[in-house]
């Protein structure tokens, strides 16, 4: 959904009561936790958040409050979404004088303990999507090493004309988003301190 306006909370409701009961828009449901599928452009975004278990607690209570959305031109709606399995999310992106309005459902929630201990989540797009595809973000504590990352992994290809017609302007968006997602992150987590080096790469 487009509009020259910031969707109000009210059309946001509506647009993700019509979007909750929708099928995915892609058959490789899950497939962030395994192997992406051919055929998608798959992108990856990694950078440290810092060391131990008390910055693994803030960095998966950040991702809770889904944090990583909070870029000022990125959003997600309802920002109180729980992060579970089924749950459907609007996100929320301004780019060309336009908002884009795109739903996602969450496909598998992780949380594991263990040598590497892990908390994160999937989430799949829904119809009204601009995009086809999976993102997953993750929170990763090294138990041996004691560093602790912020990875993002995505496949995705267009599902609409515009973003067919605006590929380039399309990925720009996608590779600033990654490296914005861990910016903000990061500060959730470690305040004003210097952001470390955002490692992205692709296929």
């Amino acid at each position: 959904m487009l509009s020259v306006r910031k969707p109000s909370v009210e059309s946001v409701r509506r647009f993700l009561t019509g979007q909750a009961n929708l099928p995915f828009t892609y058959s490789a449901v899950g497939t962030t936790a395994t192997t992406p599928p051919a055929g998608h452009v798959v992108d990856r975004t990694r950078i440290k958040l810092g060391e131990g278990e008390s910055v693994f607690r803030a960095a998966t209570a950040a991702l809770q409050r889904w944090e990583q959305f909070r870029l000022g031109w990125v959003e997600a709606w309802s920002p109180d979404t729980p992060i579970q399995t089924g749950e459907v999310v609007a996100v929320m992106g301004r780019a060309v004088g336009l908002w884009w309005l795109n739903s996602c459902r969450i496909v598998y929630v992780v949380d594991e303990s263990g040598p590497i201990s892990r908390f994160g989540f999937a989430y799949g797009t829904l119809p009204g999507h601009v995009e086809s595809g999976e993102e997953r973000f993750l929170i990763e504590w090294d138990r041996d090493e004691n560093n602790v990352w912020y990875d993002i992994l995505a496949f995705s290809r267009p599902n609409h004309v515009l973003t067919r017609l605006g590929y380039p302007l399309v990925r720009r968006s996608q590779k600033r988003f990654g490296r914005d997602s861990a910016a903000s992150l990061f500060r959730s987590v470690n305040g004003t301190a210097p952001i470390p080096e955002v490692c992205q790469s692709t296929g």
